[in-house]
């Protein structure tokens, strides 16, 4: 199962195209598009946000809410279109003069964007280097939970910190009271003291970044594999996560802090029962070992830089004048760390349904189904 995705973040609109999904799979619009909100909310936000309601469209693949097989199609429209359409347009009708960007933004794809694709306006790469790519990489995410949940797989993404708030976070996926708080953090008085460095940071014309966490439960033991790096599905999962925008570091389990322990506080002792089977007591692996699922909730965690679009602008250069100036800013948001859990619950979602289905390979759900529950007698019978 792949999939590729296009658009501007002053385009039209944003594509996306799922290859490999089963047949027979029951898709819940209204499920894609609550996800799409909540990537739209958070506390810090800026003024993109108070202009698009993403919404999600189906142009192929389905036949009333059931995948054929056949390629999907998904499309979410920038409503922001309408005032840049003359500038953004394709072919020859586009106004290549106007709002052109020569000044490139310390922390962007900016300049070395610039550099790489030979472009003097700095425009061609800032649309597509836009973590507004991103909302349609949620939807593709939002499509993998629906076959996940087939299984029984849940996946969530919590807030854990912002900028030196740090709260308390559990290994388990919690209900819907998670957004009660515009942090999705599990821990509200931390949620409380976030909102108030958020508040700082913006008085100050600066930005915060912070810690978010994704845990999988439900997760059978052995999707992933050790016989080649590639396959090795926490490299994978952490590839999905650091290809976010703004995302710096990636860790599983323990993470760094295993780094410093003994060893002894560090491995998960391995039990047995009978109702069980094989299980640990404590998960420091997060759930993942030699690349494969052990059975337990895969817990990782993901680390967001600040966002370098500054009310107080940083120094750069020109790349036409080779003037020093400082940095430009359009619109801007304080902190986007809530909204980087839901673009992470979609990534990993996505890579937790493609170790899925090359496991359980089949061209229809109901094929899919029947390998898994075989599997899980296998299991069983150890």
């Amino acid at each position: 199962m792949r999939y590729l995705s296009a658009g501007e973040s002053h385009g039209q609109a944003l594509t996306a195209i799922i290859e490999g999904l089963p047949a027979g799979l029951k898709i819940h619009k209204e499920n894609i598009d609550e996800l799409l909100k909540r990537r739209q909310g958070g506390y810090g936000r800026g003024g993109r946000m108070a202009i698009e309601q993403d919404r999600v469209e189906f142009l192929s693949g389905l036949r009333g809410s059931l995948t054929l097989g056949s390629p999907l199609t998904l499309l979410i429209r920038n409503k922001d279109w309408e005032n840049w359409q003359e500038i953004m347009a394709p072919g020859d009708g586009a106004l290549l003069t106007e709002r052109v960007v020569t000044k490139p933004r310390p922390g962007h794809a900016d300049l070395p964007g610039a550099l790489k694709y030979r472009q003097r306006d700095i425009r061609n790469i800032l649309e597509r280097a836009s973590a507004r790519e991103t909302a349609v990489r949620v939807a593709v995410g939002a499509v993998a939970q629906e076959l996940l949940a087939a299984f029984g797989i849940r996946v969530q993404g919590q807030v854990v910190a912002i900028g030196p708030v740090r709260g308390e976070a559990s290994g388990k996926i919690m209900g819907r009271e998670l957004y009660d708080n515009p942090f999705y953090c599990p821990d509200n008085n931390a949620a409380e003291a976030m909102r108030e460095a958020v508040d700082q940071a913006r008085k100050e014309g600066d930005s915060l970044g912070g810690v978010f966490q994704v845990i999988v439960e439900g997760v059978p033991p052995g999707l992933g594999s050790h016989v080649q790096w590639d396959r090795r599905l926490d490299g994978r999962l952490a590839q999905s996560l650091m290809s976010i925008p703004a995302i710096k570091g990636v860790e599983i389990g323990l993470g760094l802090e295993g780094a410093v322990l003994p060893g002894s506080q560090v491995h998960d002792e391995i039990h047995y029962s009978p109702e069980r089977g094989f299980y640990h007591r404590t998960n420091h692996a997060g759930g993942l070992e030699g690349g494969i699922t052990n059975g337990e909730n895969i817990v990782i965690r993901a680390a967001m830089k600040p966002i370098p679009t500054l009310l107080s602008p940083l120094n750069s250069v020109d790349i036409l004048s080779k003037e020093p100036f400082q940095a430009a800013v359009e619109r801007s948001d304080v902190c986007a760390v809530p909204a980087a859990a839901i673009v992470g619950e979609a990534a990993v979602a996505w890579e937790i349904a493609v170790a899925l289905l090359e496991k359980f390979g089949g061209d229809h759900l109901e094929e899919m189904l029947v390998n898994y529950n075989h599997y899980l007698e296998y299991l069983k019978k150890w």
